[in-house]
């Protein structure tokens, strides 16, 4: 899949996903004031961060398909990367604040407050918020998979995260309203609940990218393979000086191979791009390699520097 088409689908899937999230943030801010609920309420507001994050992905993700140019060598990836972050810090902030929402209702009620019973509105907007965002998760994770895009997957986790804040706020709305005025407590207590759940999905997500713009390595397993693949070019004598790095969808890979000192300079450059050739097709053709050619000495003791 090319560059234009890959982000066409996630645009497509995104814009998809908004309208849904219009709807929903409508729907359950309304039901929230009308059916009295604080934790409806506070779902209402996770919705509308979900819109905030579809503007995110559309606008980095456009910019992330771009070819690189004279200012961007590398690539547009790294946005696709700050993209997601982005969307895990909006996670972050709505799971710390619905949490403290609940918190702040829980210490009323034991103060002596008098917390209101949640209306049938406020159970139905929440069963139709879990149909909805449930919907909306499988239908984005399957195009974030086949477009390998980061941010959508991140995008997909918070429609699901919506979707589980959904089903906790259904049943601290039921068991309010179903169980009585001592039970009331559920409906922020359910808020808090499915907070916790939020802060973790967004931490999951967050700290790969965190890793990513801070130029961390590819993983062990990853360099591993990438060794044994220039070890095996015919014509490398000795490797080191291995680099890699992400790039959004793609990897950067720079390596000093040594070959024999009386080889000719187009032999040298043979080995070299049979290297970059041999990594590109295992990694992708977006790969950037970069392969410095150094002479090896038999009767000298190598030495990685």
């Amino acid at each position: 899949m090319n560059n234009s088409d890959r982000t066409a689908k996630v645009k497509s899937v995104t814009y998809a996903g908004m309208l849904v999230n219009v709807l929903l943030t409508f729907g359950k801010l309304t039901a929230g004031i009308l059916g009295k609920s604080s934790a409806m309420l506070a779902d209402g507001v996770h919705s509308l961060s979900d819109i905030i994050t579809d503007v995110v992905v559309i606008a980095f993700v456009g910019v992330a398909g771009k070819k690189s140019d004279h200012d961007h060598p590398y690539g547009h990836g790294k946005y696709e990367t700050f993209a997601t972050m982005l969307i895990s810090l909006v996670l972050l902030v709505v799971g710390i604040g619905i949490f403290w929402e609940g918190l702040s209702a829980l210490y009323g009620h034991f103060m002596g407050q008098l917390l209101p019973e949640p209306g049938l509105i406020a159970l139905w907007a929440a069963l139709v918020s879990i149909v909805l965002k449930e919907l909306l998760f499988r239908y984005t994770i399957i195009i974030a998979k086949q477009t390998e895009s980061e941010a959508l997957k991140a995008n997909a986790w918070h429609h699901r995260s919506d979707s589980f804040s959904s089903i906790g706020t259904a049943l601290g709305i039921a068991g309010a309203i179903f169980l009585g005025e001592p039970w009331r407590l559920l409906d922020p207590l359910a808020g808090m609940v499915v907070s916790v759940f939020i802060v973790k999905m967004a931490v999951e997500l967050g700290l790969p990218s965190v890793r990513e713009l801070l130029e961390s390595a590819l993983p062990a397993e990853t360099i591993r393979e990438i060794g044994s693949i220039i070890a095996a070019q015919q014509g490398v004598r000795y490797f080191h000086r291995l680099r890699t790095r992400k790039i959004g969808m793609d990897m950067a890979i720079e390596v000093h191979v040594k070959v024999d000192k009386e080889l000719t300079v187009e032999a040298s450059h043979q080995i070299a791009s049979s290297v970059e050739d041999a990594l590109r097709k295992r990694f992708g053709d977006q790969t950037h390699v970069g392969v410095h050619i150094e002479p090896f000495y038999a009767d000298v003791a190598d030495k990685a520097h």
